[in-house]
């Protein structure tokens, strides 16, 4: 195992033991103990999610926080939900994803080229984190992007992901130039990760249900923008 790895394990190992916003805790266990009727005899993960995929990527997919009952059933990003379905058929159509389904931690998923990591790590209530807890959270991210030392392009899946990583460049550099969040959105940005270089942002809506059962986000808007930060990644 690589320092790196190991570095990335013994941070996810921290990770998963944070208790530091009561609401969220109460709400991540309660789904946990209550569980949905089709997972009942399931164990639910219940705890914060660590990011997932390649520590070499240059790519990072900034998600919004875990699903009630997809991650934070399944202990992975995006993985046991439609929201996941989505997202990594897309990742395999790219070349990017092993196998197009995510079903459970250990079913053989791998990512290459891309990692995946959210600005609010348990499962809220109604899908939305209030600003306090994004701003507990922001720690834990800011430690993985440290060690994701490729990183430098970045593709947010939603308003709420686009602007953590507008407010991480923030800390480094004029962000005034970047769009307001929109599907197909891109701004040059301060790196995140604070090393004085530049970074590249684009925007996609997110790939909940509320927006792909819709028409909102289909699969071929998803496609070019993930093409578009794909490319720009490999550059």
């Amino acid at each position: 195992m690589t320092s790196k790895r190991r570095s990335l394990e013994l941070l996810h190992e921290a990770l998963v033991e944070c208790r530091r916003c009561d609401r969220l805790v109460a709400w991540r266990e309660e789904v946990a103990r209550v569980k949905r009727r089709a997972y009942r005899d399931e164990t639910y993960w219940g705890r914060p999610i660590p990011g997932f995929g390649d520590p070499d990527a240059a790519l990072i997919i900034m998600g919004l926080a875990p699903a009630a009952h997809g991650g934070n059933r399944t202990g992975r990003m995006f993985t046991g939900d439609r929201s996941g379905d989505f997202l990594y058929a897309a990742l395999h159509r790219a070349g990017v994803a092993s196998q197009p389904t995510s079903v459970r931690r250990g079913d053989g998923l791998a990512l290459t080229g891309a990692f995946i990591v959210a600005p609010c790590r348990c499962a809220p209530p109604e899908n939305k984190p209030t600003p306090a807890e994004l701003a507990n959270c922001r720690p834990w991210l800011e430690a993985e992007l440290a060690l994701l030392d490729r990183a430098h392009t970045y593709l947010a899946l939603g308003k709420t992901g686009y602007d953590a990583v507008l407010t991480l460049a923030k800390k480094h550099g004029d962000v005034s130039a970047a769009p307001a969040f929109a599907h197909g959105a891109r701004a040059e940005i301060p790196d995140p990760r604070g090393t004085g270089g530049r970074a590249w942002l684009f925007g996609s809506y997110h790939v909940s249900q509320q927006n792909t059962q819709t028409g909102r986000l289909t699969a071929a808007m998803f496609d070019e923008v993930l093409a578009a930060a794909l490319e720009r990644a490999r550059r």
